[in-house]
């Protein structure tokens, strides 16, 4: 068994390499120690030193010269399998994060907002962003705007790889953010499959709740092809990725305000607003509560793997100022023009 002194070693090791994973590129103990302080866990460059040498020896981390330490792949597999009871909870932890780190003003259309990260094989591309053309053209999306980059470029603070381009769309936590800054508290209940028939929602089929999890479940339904967003835009019928959450209902016009200000700035993400102390698609709520259905952030992604293409999702993976994002049509036009490189 191990004692409590061998597991927080432990611990401190694998936030070391979660940093060094969302980033992508080599950091120093000092960049290292500057983010593990942003998350809470104060560590001193020196200390961060320590911790890289044994995984270093482990081969859970390479240096790269000045340039710093990068994770190895023994490492990544390291992070999917370590500390699996340290990770229930994680990504309601992460929504909590991303929320309380949000900036984003509805009335400025402007400040920080939090995005996913999606890889594309460069040679398909065109063809992904063909796929994700309709479900952009159909609403079925946090919003139309998004960030793209090449490879070693940035979005945010991950850094494309080679032969990749990297796309981010808009996470369904800005609605979080923004009701957490106009004084709205929001309880993250579960990310589901949500029935659409015919042309409206119907009832949660399938749904995973954020407290007991370790994976984002967007990303587990995406990758278990259990989506059909491509039959909700043909037809009206099929089922979508979205998220249930709920509010005090003596908060609702409070709430309201600021989803008709995030409407008015192209943020379309807030499928329904339910009344008090009633249910929504078959789903209970507490007392004087209110439920509230968003869209996935991912839903233009689950269409390109509905068309037999796999992408390299990284869901809630960071923040991206506003000003940087640009239209997809703009994106598409860009990519998908006579004489584009790709």
């Amino acid at each position: 068994m191990q004692t409590s002194a061998v597991r927080e070693v432990e611990r401190k090791s694998i936030s070391i390499l979660e940093v060094l994973d969302q980033i992508s590129e080599p950091l120093g103990s000092i960049a290292l120690a500057r983010r593990l302080n942003e998350q809470g866990i104060d560590l001193s460059e020196r200390t961060v030193r320590y911790y890289l040498k044994l995984l270093d020896e482990r081969g859970l981390t390479t240096p790269l010269g000045r340039e710093g330490r990068i994770i190895t792949p023994l490492g990544r597999e390291e992070l999917r399998n370590a500390l699996v009871g340290d990770k229930v909870g994680f990504v309601i932890a992460k929504i909590e994060l991303l929320a309380y780190q949000t900036t984003f003003d509805w009335r400025k259309c402007s400040g920080m907002l939090p995005v996913n990260v999606s890889f594309f094989p460069k040679e398909k591309f065109r063809r992904c962003l063909q796929l994700m053309r309709p479900v952009f053209q159909a609403g079925l999306c946090v919003s139309e705007k998004v960030c793209v980059a090449e490879e070693g470029k940035r979005l945010g603070e991950i850094v494309v790889p080679e032969e990749k381009i990297g796309l981010a769309t808009v996470c369904s936590i800005v609605t979080n953010g923004c009701l957490l800054k106009a004084g709205v508290p929001l309880d993250s209940k579960f990310g589901g499959i949500l029935q659409i028939r015919p042309g409206r929602p119907l009832r949660f089929v399938d749904l995973i709740y954020y407290a007991g999890s370790s994976l984002d479940p967007s990303e587990a339904f995406i990758r278990a092809r259990m989506t059909d967003v491509r039959g909700v835009v043909k037809t009206g019928c099929g089922k979508l990725l979205a998220n249930f959450r709920e509010i005090p209902s003596l908060a609702k016009p409070v709430a309201e305000e600021a989803i008709n200000g995030l409407r008015e700035c192209g943020f379309g993400g807030i499928m329904a607003v339910g009344e008090a102390n009633e249910p929504m698609c078959e789903i209970t709520v507490g007392p004087n509560r209110t439920g509230m259905i968003l869209l996935g952030g991912l839903m233009p992604i689950a269409a390109v793997h509905e068309g037999g293409l796999d992408v390299e999702n990284r869901p809630m993976s960071g923040m991206v100022d506003y000003q940087e994002l640009e239209s997809f049509a703009d994106v598409y036009r860009r990519y998908t023009a006579v004489g584009s490189s790709i």
